[in-house]
């Protein structure tokens, strides 16, 4: 017993590596948020990817938000496949139901902008990656299925939405099939 006690590392070395952890996040996401202001997408994707390894196991709600900065950075770079497969990722990872609504809805204003712009057909093909980051979650596969009918020009997409048990998700494919209204001011 004393010599196991002797083999494991002392509660105060865990908690500094903890931390010590978290500052080199913070620092990474600071030069990932400077580099995407100086326009060099490539660093930021870099230091993005490298927190969402750090952070994957243990800070799930870090590695959500590196998730989703990866997709706008995706999504300045106009690759909006990229992105929503970022924002799948984050959303097929979370913690909690609280942080996979926030995930929808944030895909859901990003596939909206993407409608307005008439930038949906990207979806229509290349998407098997995007497929298979969701192979262990029915409802999101569902979603992407309803996606690519979408950009395929299909409006029933029914079936997709019988498997698809969250409200919020529904909302976001049935937003999609709305025709598009302009605002006067």
């Amino acid at each position: 017993m004393w010599r196991s006690r002797m083999s494991e590392k002392p509660r105060f070395l865990k908690e500094f590596e903890v931390w010590e952890k978290k500052r080199k996040i913070a620092e990474l996401f600071r030069e990932a948020l400077e580099a995407e202001n100086r326009n060099e997408y490539g660093i930021a994707k870099k230091k993005l990817d490298e927190i969402m390894e750090l952070s994957k196991d243990e800070f799930p709600e870090i590695y959500f938000e590196a998730c989703f900065k990866l997709a706008e950075v995706f999504f300045e770079e106009e690759n909006y496949r990229g992105s929503i497969k970022c924002a799948l990722r984050a959303i097929c990872n979370v913690p909690n139901k609280d942080l996979y609504l926030v995930g929808i809805k944030r895909i859901r204003d990003m596939l909206f902008i993407l409608k307005e712009q008439g930038n949906l057909s990207v979806f229509k093909e290349n998407m098997e990656p995007i497929y298979r980051l969701l192979k262990d979650n029915e409802e999101l596969q569902a979603f992407v299925k309803g996606l690519i009918s979408i950009a395929e020009g299909r409006k029933d997409i029914t079936k997709y939405l019988n498997s698809i048990r969250t409200p919020e998700l529904k909302e976001a494919l049935e937003l999609l099939l709305k025709p598009h209204q302009r605002f006067s001011l």
